[in-house]
């Protein structure tokens, strides 16, 4: 059964900081590209950042670019995002989403979807 779950997601102070973890299993976790995605309240799904399959590619959303940091342990099978200099308009449900292509990552498309993890800023 594959899974992915995030987690580390929380309520945080605007300028703080929180790092994100998707524990990934259930398929050959090194053979895909990851990415995370977020909904907040009333949108729809923004993709934020995806990494290649070696780790060696990142890319970023305008929105978090400069503040966000993505990586993956592919030993422990762990996709993780950091996130810095947190804003209001960070508030979000957080996902991580595998699949083997990532230009299909980049355009919203994916094989596997996590539950999400929930992130609030607020003072």
């Amino acid at each position: 059964e594959v899974q992915l779950v995030e987690s580390g997601g929380g309520l945080v102070q605007p300028g703080g900081s929180l790092r994100l973890s998707c524990a990934a299993s259930g398929f050959t976790f090194s053979n895909y590209a990851m990415a995370w995605y977020r909904q907040a309240p009333g949108k729809g799904p923004e993709w934020v950042s995806v990494i290649s399959r070696s780790g060696l590619g990142t890319y970023y959303a305008d929105s978090v670019k400069g503040r966000a940091s993505i990586s993956r342990d592919n030993a422990k099978n762990t996709l993780y995002l950091q996130l810095n200099s947190l804003k209001h308009e960070d508030t979000a449900v957080y996902y991580c989403a595998a699949d083997q292509s990532i230009s299909s990552l980049r355009n919203a498309e994916y094989e596997f979807w996590g539950q999400g993890t929930q992130v609030a800023v607020s003072s």
